[in-house]
């Protein structure tokens, strides 16, 4: 009969909070064992260290290296596999004599623990179990004393080892978050947090639930001070105190872009400004796109009233709160971010700071799904004549054309503007070949998405409306036939022959 090996989860340090199965399985195993640096002690033992009992053999699995340079051929990562392999061989000796053993986790096993790299090792040949234990993400939620989540946030893990601009991606897409791994890593990870516009929201956390916690926010920290034993974390909006202290009373604009109409094209930057938003404002349909989360303030209206929606935004900053202004596609394209700013120039609001932040663009949408049509110099205009004349769009529309550039269409047509796009087709007409390329892209990205790719000849200005937007081709503009569909190209090498296919 072989030995069990048990994974034992011992919580964040205190000695208080190892389960009581874990306590007693502590006490009656052959073998405990544990991980310690070169210098011999071990955290994990001291943890345990009320429930050993006498007899037991202990075997101490001592790391050959843990943040210095290492001579070994494969590295740092090559010199702990070695390790961990002779490690395993340890322990499956004194298995395979039929001795039980537990080896000694901090926290959980499982969760970013040494013990999984023996477990994924020796679970193949003998009998395991994990119990398991509090983590430290658990530990420093308490020791700040705040919910870290609530109702529909979510909580992300993030190792302080990741690139500063990885750390700072999933920052800004987080909304609580508890960063491990700090000691050596801590300017980098402050760095993050400071460009994510997070660190006066977060708390640090030292040797949580022991004698020696400490719980003070991150921007009083001393960096040269951090062990490897300690936390960042940010609660939840709902219950961060440091949240509203760092907004210091003052609000903000953002612009913001959604994106054409699926989620995935919200980028994870705006969705962080979403998270963050006490206040949410423009027109009703973008607004139904996004979900409010507890105590968000939605202000819709209707689509003609661009400025006075700036104003009511403005107002609600100037007034402290952090709004964002919601747009489709991208903010600074036919959308809110220019009224936004206009209205900002006034006296009255001069103080408000206002940022946009950008958003997939419903060209590059409709583009990407006919291939590569905007390949080369296009040009992006309205139909739309409410804000400026017909005659200016149709000049415009020629300048474009005489200058062989791709036309991308915004607002061809409304229920109340029925005639632009047959004028279009018109000046199409009289301006270039009736073979040239059209690509229709309607709702993309929506639950009504539809492609068509037609040429100006074949055009049916019935079939067009508000929701589809228009890539009209140059000379230098393909359409191939390839296995599931067409696909559109312009040649970026101007002055090329259009390929024959």
């Amino acid at each position: 009969m072989t030995g069990k090996l048990w994974g034992v989860g011992l919580g964040p340090g205190d000695s208080e909070l190892v389960t009581v199965k874990a306590a007693r399985i502590i006490g009656e195993v052959d073998v405990v064992a544990y991980h310690s640096a070169r210098h011999g002690r071990s955290i994990a033992r001291s943890v345990a260290a009320p429930y050993l009992r006498s007899g037991q053999i202990e075997e101490k699995l001592i790391y050959p290296v843990t943040t210095e340079s290492t001579d070994h051929p494969g590295g740092y990562r090559g010199a702990l596999a070695d390790f961990y392999t002779a490690a395993a061989q340890t322990l499956a000796q004194h298995l395979s004599a039929g001795r039980s053993v537990a080896l000694l986790a901090e926290g959980d096993p499982l969760f970013y623990s040494s013990y999984m790299h023996m477990h994924k090792r020796l679970v193949v040949d003998f009998d395991t179990e994990i119990i398991p234990g509090v983590t430290s993400v658990s530990a420093s939620a308490a020791a700040t004393g705040l919910p870290l989540v609530e109702a529909d946030e979510t909580l992300t893990v993030l190792p302080g080892t990741l690139s500063k601009e990885e750390l700072v991606r999933r920052l800004r897409d987080s909304d609580a978050v508890a960063i491990m791994k700090l000691g050596r890593t801590f300017p980098d990870v402050v760095a993050a947090l400071t460009e994510s516009g997070r660190l006066e929201q977060a708390w640090y956390v030292e040797r949580a639930s022991t004698a020696a916690q400490k719980v003070i926010p991150v921007v009083d920290v001393e960096a040269e001070t951090v062990p490897y034993f300690s936390m960042i974390v940010i609660p939840g909006e709902l219950n961060n105190p440091l949240l509203s202290e760092s907004s210091g009373g003052g609000g903000q604009v953002v612009v913001v872009g959604l994106g054409p109409g699926a989620d995935r094209w919200t980028t994870p930057e705006v969705r962080g400004e979403l998270a963050q938003a006490t206040d949410l404002v423009g027109y009703k349909t973008y607004l139904n796109r996004v979900t409010p989360r507890p105590g968000q303030r939605l202000h819709p209206s209707d689509n003609k009233v661009e400025s006075e929606r700036a104003c009511m935004a403005l107002d609600l900053a100037k007034a402290g709160a952090r709004v964002v202004v919601v747009s489709s596609g991208d903010p600074g394209v036919f959308a809110m971010a220019a009224a936004v700013i206009e209205e900002a120039a006034d006296e009255q609001w001069r103080e408000v700071p206002v940022r946009v932040v950008p958003g997939v663009t419903a060209a590059n949408a409709v583009a990407s799904l006919a291939g590569a049509p905007l390949g080369h110099d296009y040009a992006v205009i309205s139909l739309s004549d409410r804000l400026k004349s017909w005659d200016v769009v149709a000049e415009r529309v020629r300048a474009a054309l005489r200058a062989d550039l791709v036309l991308a269409i915004y607002n061809p047509g409304s229920a109340s503007r029925t005639w632009q796009v047959a004028e279009l087709k018109d000046i199409l007409l009289e301006q270039i070949a009736g073979t040239t390329p059209v690509v229709l892209g309607r709702d993309v990205g929506g639950p009504e998405q539809s492609l068509v790719i037609t040429t100006v000849s074949d055009l049916d200005p019935a079939g067009v409306d508000m929701r589809t937007l228009l890539i009209v081709g140059s000379t230098t503009t393909t359409v191939v036939d390839r296995v599931g569909g067409q696909a559109v190209f312009t040649n970026r090498r101007y002055g090329a022959s259009p390929s024959t296919h």
